[in-house]
């Protein structure tokens, strides 16, 4: 990874910490912490709150639609 990669994961990647957190509450928070630094990162691109808002939840509404959990075998 060259400088410059290094330095912009820096500016839009926020670590979430692992220690002191559940499970589920671990999750949540890398879920916020990812979704603010894509954020970040599409306002900085030049993208509108609006567009912003569209793009995420389109992802989001892909990721939900195509989820299928493992079924547990009997």
């Amino acid at each position: 990874m060259s400088d410059d990669e290094s330095s912009e994961h820096e500016m839009f990647v926020t670590e979430f910490p692992k220690k002191g957190f559940g499970i589920v509450d671990y999750l949540q928070g890398r879920m916020h912490f990812s979704i603010m630094d894509q954020m970040k990162l599409m306002h900085k691109s030049g993208m509108s709150q609006e567009e912003i808002k569209k793009t995420l939840l389109s992802n989001i509404t892909e990721i939900i639609d195509n989820f299928e959990p493992e079924s547990k075998s009997p």
